[in-house]
């Protein structure tokens, strides 16, 4: 039961990561798992079969909904984008409580309300000065190299709280080629036998994967350090940047089409569904008994 619901908890990462304006990082925080994945990433080789053991169910769960969200999510957020958007916010608020148990007893000060406050801002201002635009993506040396360091990039935003590497990838023009043509693309050419189609888009998939890789074992190693010197102020950091998830997808007014009485409520449903599932992935049983 503890493999299954660790996949699931994958599934709501993997989903976020795929969705412009949501954080897997932030995900990770709503569900209490995001120091144990800290740990497991950067102490994998060292411990290989103690952290793959936590990682896989986790790694499966995230390649089941990259790959299915793909194509639900956009359909998804195309006919009931505000409901959807409602219930990855009640997953965020969700996590609250958690952040701030993990706070508890740590030295912040004025130092902390101020990184918290900056920190806020900034996951606001990136998505302020986000820019809907496409890149035009044909498969040659110098894409690879873009893709990879992409990834890379993306990778560190998956990771961190409140900073959206789908979004990232949507300011840069990346977000249509890879997430909703390539992994679809390759999706389809392998059910189809459509060979060319997987060569294309693997081609395009797999150096933007190996990024994220990379960029996952620095940015963890990175973390790592943070909370063990400055744990309490890191946490600020964190919160700042979870608070500032909802203004971020609120601020899309997209979401707002077609509002009416009944999608309101659907919304409010959605809310309080999101906030429940965060209650309920929350961590390990013995964690919230704690």
């Amino acid at each position: 039961m503890k493999w299954f619901l660790d996949v699931l908890r994958g599934m709501v990462i993997g989903l976020a990561n795929v969705i412009p304006g949501v954080s897997g990082g932030t995900m990770m925080v709503s569900m209490g798992i995001y120091d144990k994945l800290i740990y497991s990433i950067n102490h994998l080789f060292k411990r290989f079969k103690e952290c793959f053991r936590i990682l896989l169910p986790y790694l499966v769960g995230m390649v089941l909904a990259i790959l299915l969200g793909s194509f639900a999510l956009k359909a998804a957020f195309s006919s009931y984008p505000l409901p959807t958007n409602a219930l990855f916010i009640g997953l965020i608020l969700g996590s609250l409580p958690l952040i701030l148990q993990q706070m508890k007893g740590e030295k912040i000060g004025w130092q902390g309300i101020l990184i918290f406050i900056l920190f806020f801002a900034l996951v606001v201002w990136l998505k302020a000065i986000e820019k809907e635009n496409t890149a035009a993506v044909q498969l040659n040396i110098g894409t690879i190299l873009i893709l990879f360091v992409l990834g890379c990039i993306c990778s560190a935003a998956m990771v961190i709280p409140g900073v959206s590497g789908s979004m990232i990838l949507k300011t840069l023009g990346y977000y249509e080629p890879v997430v909703t043509v390539a992994i679809p693309g390759l999706v389809k050419g392998l059910t189809g036998g459509d060979w060319s189609a997987v060569l294309q888009n693997a081609g395009l998939l797999i150096p933007f994967g190996l990024g994220i890789v990379a960029g996952i074992f620095g940015i963890a190693k990175f973390i790592e350090i943070m909370m063990k010197k400055w744990k309490g102020r890191t946490y600020c950091a964190i919160l700042g940047m979870v608070v500032a998830s909802p203004v971020v997808i609120l601020m899309d007014t997209s979401i707002y089409a077609g509002f009416n009485a009944v999608i309101c409520i659907v919304s409010v449903i959605a809310l309080a569904a999101g906030g429940l599932i965060a209650w309920k992935l929350g961590g390990d049983p013995e964690t919230k008994a704690a």
